[in-house]
């Protein structure tokens, strides 16, 4: 073969061999970037989850506390419980997006949270019936009931917080 050849041959493998390493390259870069890109849609959803819970938590406090007073403020106790119900929207919402984002582990959860806050919800609901019929008969048994829903609670919400670092990779 004569040199002219060769090399054109050398040249058109060496710019065949330079094309495909950075189509591979650029391949793994583009990739890392969806990983990364994917993983802070899901920190921020989970974030934003947590921090709706917790903004609903406060409010789920002061209901607590209110129908434990002697005699309760009924119309303040209505007001709370209005907040109550909008940070539990906003709760719900947040929830969509982590169902949206995330695996199905983090769903289950999510899933395991919102029972717990239902079955909490409703012991405070008949709390605040009870308050509004100023009848203090089941006082001590709901309040040992809301008590024990409050710790499942803070167990499901240390259950999320433990899959959620899981999934995006700070299990450390």
């Amino acid at each position: 073969m004569d040199a002219g050849i060769a090399a054109l041959l050398g040249a058109v493998v060496g710019s065949l061999t330079t094309l495909g390493a950075a189509l591979v390259n650029a391949r793994a870069q583009a990739q890392t970037q969806h990983v990364q890109w994917r993983r802070q849609h899901r920190r921020d959803a989970y974030a934003a989850y947590l921090g709706a819970l917790h903004d609903r938590d406060i409010v789920m406090d002061e209901i607590l506390n209110a129908v434990h007073a002697d005699p309760p403020d009924l119309p303040a106790l209505d007001e709370t419980v209005r907040r109550f119900i909008a940070r539990a929207r906003e709760v719900h919402r947040a929830a969509e997006v982590v169902i949206l984002e995330g695996p199905p582990s983090i769903v289950e959860a999510a899933d395991r949270i919102a029972q717990a806050s239902s079955e909490l919800s409703d012991v405070m609901q008949r709390m605040v019936r009870n308050a509004h019929a100023a009848d203090a008969t089941d006082r001590p048994q709901h309040s040992a009931t809301a008590s024990a829903r409050e710790r499942q609670l803070y167990q499901a919400v240390k259950d999320f917080r433990v899959q959620a670092r899981s999934i995006l990779g700070n299990a450390d």
